[in-house]
């Protein structure tokens, strides 16, 4: 029989696919302890994984979308992990002050955005930029990813085709210039860019809080 909260479960076929790369990366990146706030959560299946790889990290998963919230805390029941991880929050991106709990304020990392940026208006990325470098400690990490541009130019020609179908979906959407991101995170002190390549031309980059702006 299946349960109500298996019913609210999501499945992005992409996640299958990337967690496995991500988390490898993520291996190197995330310290040891503290909390993870991860944006644009969409199903969950990320959070999950993550919060089962790395269990002395508590990763706060969060989305705008109430289904995709649904979505988040089926999955964390489906895999036993409510001990361990909060419910999902419902957090958009573009709030002037996301509303973040004591727990998870108190001991923020690092702020993980998965495939947003380039299916988002280009105020999204600034919005993320802004409130990561207001909440994260000196040190913390903004961490990225998804397809980029570099040098004003696609790194493949599917990611150019990629682009192409975003911003017929949408026009605010689309595949963003990897120069453009680290100065809009640079502008607000988020410095020391390192960009990691992954499968099927994706980049993860990591970026850390300065102490001076």
């Amino acid at each position: 029989m299946v349960s109500p909260a298996d019913q609210d479960r999501l499945y992005f076929p992409a996640t299958e696919r990337n967690r496995g790369p991500i988390g490898d990366v993520l291996a190197e990146m995330l310290p040891e302890q503290g909390s993870a706030l991860e944006i644009a959560s969409g199903s969950g299946e990320h959070a999950v994984t993550f919060q089962r790889r790395f269990p002395g990290i508590l990763w706060q998963a969060s989305d705008p979308d109430p289904s995709h919230c649904k979505s988040i805390n089926a999955w964390i029941e489906h895999e036993s992990l409510s001990a361990l991880m909060p419910q999902a929050l419902q957090i958009d991106v573009l709030e002037p002050s996301w509303p973040l709990p004591e727990h998870l304020s108190v001991d923020l990392k690092v702020i993980v955005a998965i495939n947003l940026i380039h299916i988002a208006p280009w105020s999204c990325c600034k919005s993320l930029a802004k409130q990561a470098s207001e909440i994260l400690p000196i040190g913390g990490r903004l961490i990225l990813y998804g397809p980029y541009r570099r040098n004003g130019s696609h790194t493949s020609l599917s990611n150019e085709a990629f682009d192409q179908s975003l911003r017929e979906r949408n026009p605010l959407w689309g595949v963003r210039d990897l120069e453009a991101v680290e100065k809009v995170c640079f502008d607000v002190g988020l410095r020391n860019m390192y960009v990691h390549d992954l499968p099927a031309n994706n980049l993860m980059i990591s970026i850390s809080k300065s102490l001076h702006i």
